[in-house]
């Protein structure tokens, strides 16, 4: 099931790679109207081997933590997608409790810290190979027509390496995103909305281990934040309501730990900053959004 979905995952995300690639070569006027489906789909795995190069080290710093502390655990599961980004993400299955919260720790944080790792030179490469053209206005007609005229929000880390590469873009300007940039910019999204401090993601891992029972309050926090963002990202809307529904049926309080009381060391405490520095980074109150929207 695993290569399966993988096997999947790799075609749909080549396939919406040279659908992303054909918007590129076509803001950026470049040949491409006598390519065939064999060279198109070459041009795919820009984005494919990028956005899967991201998610797989990703969840594999999960599964090579879980192996270290023996912890029984699944390798990855890709989650094909025949639209947008070519995949709804990817997971491992954890099949038994973490006993301690070192353990929790480690093996919420290698995940976030790993697929990060790939992303940030995926940015400033994907970035370089984008070209600067004039902003679409409200009435942009899409490669697929209206309905796919859209906004990206930008997280702080794709800003600065949009200006170490470009400067400072002058008003009615944007980036024509190489579709390196896409799959890194969509990597970051998935890494924030992971490091949110809630239920089973990545975030409420790492925000029980820092602060135990008191975690609880901190996912009180996160969901309201969570759905704040909803009113500037409609986009938003459903990942919300999964993160609703995930916490009714489980409940705000994480799973305990055998140690629950033990206060977590100093040196993972300062991963914890990292964590938070990384969600900072990767953060965007609107990741998508119809340009209409936006006039």
């Amino acid at each position: 099931m695993n290569a399966l979905l993988l096997l999947l995952t790799v075609a749909s995300t080549t396939f919406v790679g040279s659908l992303h690639w054909l918007e590129f070569a076509a803001q950026a006027r470049l040949p491409y109207m006598d390519l065939g489906w064999s060279s198109l789909l070459v041009r795919g795995f820009w984005y494919s081997g990028t956005i899967l190069a991201i998610l797989g080290c990703h969840e594999l710093g999960h599964y090579l933590a879980c192996r270290y502390y023996d912890v029984d655990a699944s390798l990855p599961f890709f989650l094909p997608a025949p639209f947008l980004t070519g995949t709804l993400g990817a997971f491992i299955r954890i099949r038994e409790p973490i006993p301690s919260k070192r353990m929790l720790f480690d093996i919420g944080i290698a995940g976030p810290i790993a697929g990060f790792i790939i992303a940030v030179p995926a940015i400033f490469m994907g970035l370089a190979m984008s070209t600067v053209v004039p902003s679409p206005p409200a009435e942009v007609v899409g490669f697929f027509g209206e309905s796919d005229a859209l906004q990206l929000g930008e997280p702080l880390l794709f800003k600065l390496a949009g200006w170490a590469i470009a400067g400072s873009l002058g008003d009615g300007y944007t980036f024509n995103l190489h579709p390196v940039a896409f799959a890194a910019w969509f990597g970051m999204i998935a890494t924030f909305l992971n490091l949110f401090p809630l239920g089973q993601l990545d975030g409420g891992h790492i925000s029980y281990a820092v602060f135990g029972p008191r975690s609880s309050h901190v996912t009180l926090v996160a969901i309201a934040g969570a759905v704040l963002l909803t009113i500037f990202s409609p986009g938003l809307f459903v990942w919300t309501g999964l993160m609703i529904i995930m916490l009714w049926r489980f409940g705000r309080h994480h799973p305990r730990t055998f140690d629950e009381a033990v206060p977590l060391e100093t040196s993972r405490k300062i991963l914890a900053l990292v964590a938070v520095l990384i969600f900072a980074l990767c953060f965007t109150p609107a990741p998508i959004q119809p340009i209409h929207l936006l006039h």
